[in-house]
């Protein structure tokens, strides 16, 4: 935050108490519909729907089926229902992303059911009063009686909306009393039955009810001052900036445009760095309050597009940078029921059109958990953090591939090893080129009987013609991460594995499990790096040969772009019948040969490739095989080959 302009706080503390406080107003058996239309009114749905469900809630609303497909892309999977008409080229949108649509005429039913060649929920809207959409009350059981024959669509839920709850007993119950003759005259019984909003929960009783729709209440924000009497609410949502320059104005002076202020006195204000471009009301114009230090400040002059001015003489120590507090809090004056009373506006506006260049910052028990970039249409990806930019991968690959299954199979085997650590660098494997040599074993000379080496013990009895001498070679480019890295070798797959997730192991080998964990067995006869010659130490850990090439010269080469070259000596048994070798990291351009002299008559190459280049290029000779990539395609992790023998 110390780098925004100006940002919007939303805390998620604030709104479980507020969640809470309602509940205590809920009939048993009553399930809360969070209402998170118009991006949960300017705080953010997906944040507020993750905070509901974990506070029992399993519903929610939009305004149409852009707003709810973006919360199934973002993982929400709980219901949604559509509460304004869905227009009939929304109808893909609905079936693809599950969504619930409001039914409130015959021909987009008709429409839908046409397009479904599945069962659709629906729910019914009814106008008992609001004089908006839905199904005009008296014609409302012929049109049900109607949807009911359309075999693709399952009424699940009927409801209408209040108009005036906060403030309007008489006519509250005049809303519900149509609505309750009409589910008197239902031959069935929809699953859900809802007219109450926010206000509705406080004021009505509706005991046939088994769902409400809460809205602006849970945001801690007042529909009407007879609330407050009834319900404790905290606000969720607070905007802020900060002070952008400091100025004085003599007696006389105009401020902003058109010259609306005069001032009397010579006084001391400050610019900020928004305005009505930021969701700041024009409106508010010689009229707003800001909170600075706790001290009321008056707004002077017109709001600009992406300024206004404050006065800021009663706080002699202001400075440049300090915070500024626009809306929220817990002063009366700058709540937005409260500013928005100064202008005749509207609660629900201000929220709505609040911080439209501000990022979101989201706090739980005084602590910021999260945070959402600015809003706007183009995806830049330093806006998002590491987790959500993880998200946004995931999901947009199962979009594209239209299926949740192979997503989380590229998703979980592939991508996510890079996206591990927060500020973990990726680095890559070019002109990768890896040499594989069988021999036979050649008897050894040496025939002391002092020499206990288990080279010799295990030639002497003949054990080693059971293995191939083999002899790699490894060469690639990469950066150069630290001045060491390590080779590893180990007897079984599950003590090899953990040397996979090391970022500083360059080099992995196999053995036997009838060796002993012996250089004789496993040796590297060189390595260098850029040719020079590296030192290398050898140690026995956990069931693993650790060797640690290093050099002193390799300091002044650690971020650059350096050749590897690894050489070692082994054995591997003949009764395997083929060789596999992998790629662990993103490489481009790869070179695998096999030297068998003439060991076999025929060998076969099975490659595993995964990449553009699916099909790499196989070129066999007399005694070699050769399998390889173009010298500029990628090759994904998991790839590789196997040769048969």
């Amino acid at each position: 935050m110390q780098n925004d302009r100006s940002w919007t706080e939303i805390n998620l503390t604030n709104f479980e108490h507020n969640l809470n406080e309602l509940k205590k107003f809920l009939p048993a058996n009553t399930q809360i519909m969070q209402i998170v239309k118009a991006d949960a009114y300017g705080h953010g749905a997906f944040e507020i729907a993750k905070k509901s469900i974990r506070c029992g809630v399993k519903f929610f609303g939009v305004a149409n089926a852009d707003e709810g497909a973006i919360l199934r892309y973002q993982g929400i999977n709980e219901q949604i229902l559509i509460l304004s008409p869905s227009l009939i080229s929304e109808i893909d949108s609905i079936i693809e992303n599950n969504l619930i649509p409001t039914i409130s005429s015959i021909e987009f039913a008709e429409s839908l059911n046409k397009s479904a060649n599945q069962e659709i929920k629906i729910h019914i809207n009814i106008d008992t009063g609001m004089g908006r959409s839905g199904f005009y009350y008296s014609e409302a059981l012929e049109k049900i009686q109607q949807l009911r024959k359309m075999e693709n669509l399952q009424i699940e839920g009927i409801f209408s909306h209040f108009s005036a709850a906060e403030n309007d007993e008489e006519y509250t119950k005049f809303q519900t009393e149509r609505f309750q003759q009409i589910l008197d005259l239902l031959n069935f019984q929809p699953k859900y039955i809802h007219i109450a909003n926010s206000s509705g929960v406080i004021t009505s009783k509706n005991e046939f009810a088994n769902l409400v729709r809460i809205g602006l209440l849970s945001y801690g924000i007042y529909t009407d001052d007879y609330l407050k009497e009834k319900i404790k609410l905290k606000p969720v949502m607070t905007f802020k900036s900060r002070i952008s320059q400091i100025k004085f104005a003599e007696k006389d002076d105009a401020i902003g445009y058109n010259r609306t202020y005069i001032s009397n006195k010579k006084i001391k204000y400050a610019i900020l760095p928004i305005g009505y471009a930021d969701g700041y009301d024009f409106l508010l114009s010689n009229k707003g309050k800001v909170l600075i230090q706790n001290k009321l400040c008056n707004v002077i002059g017109k709001v600009s597009m992406d300024m206004i001015a404050i006065d800021i003489s009663d706080i002699p120590n202001a400075k440049i940078g300090e915070d500024v507090v626009l809306l929220g809090d817990d002063n009366d004056a700058i709540k937005a029921e409260n500013l928005t009373k100064l202008y005749q506006g509207s609660s629900y506006e201000i929220l709505c059109q609040i911080g439209r260049r501000a990022k979101r910052y989201y706090r739980e028990n005084n602590e910021i958990i999260s945070s959402s970039p600015l809003l706007r249409r183009e995806f830049v990806s330093r806006d998002y953090s590491d987790k959500k930019l993880s998200n946004i991968i995931e999901t947009a690959i199962e979009q594209r591939l239209q299926s949740k299954e192979i997503a989380d199979l590229i998703y979980k085997d592939i991508l996510k090893r890079f996206f591990i650590e927060k500020d973990r660098e990726i680095y890559y494997r070019k002109s990768f080129k890896h040499t594989i040599e069988f021999q036979n074993v050649k008897k050894s000379s040496v025939s002391t009987e002092d020499d206990e080496s288990p080279f010799i013990r295990e030639n002497k009895r003949g054990f080693l013609n059971n293995y191939f001498q083999t002899n790699t070679t490894l060469t690639f480019t990469k950066k150069l991460q630290n001045d060491y890295f390590y080779v590893a070798c180990a007897k079984n797959e599950k003590q090899l594995e953990k040397y996979f997730l090391r970022r500083d192991v360059e080099y992995r080998w196999l053995l036997d499990h009838n060796f002993d964990l012996d250089p004789q067995f496993f040796n590297v006869t060189s390595v260098k790096i850029n040719n020079i010659e590296l030192y290398n130490e050898m140690k026995i850990s956990d069931g693993c040969i650790e060797i640690k090439c290093y050099h002193p010269e390799l300091k002044g080469l650690v971020g650059k772009e350096v050749d590897f070259s690894i050489s070692t000596q082994t054995y591997y048994p003949k009764n395997s019948h083929q060789l596999g070798i992998y790629i662990t990291e993103i490489t481009q351009g790869v070179n695998i040969k096999f030297i068998f002299g003439n060991i076999f008559e025929e060998v076969e190459a099975i490659p595993i490739f995964s990449g553009r280049m699916k099909f790499p290029i196989i070129k066999q000779k007399e005694n070699s095989i050769i399998v390889s990539s173009q010298k500029k395609e990628w090759i994904f992790p998991n790839s590789g080959v196997v040769f048969v023998y």
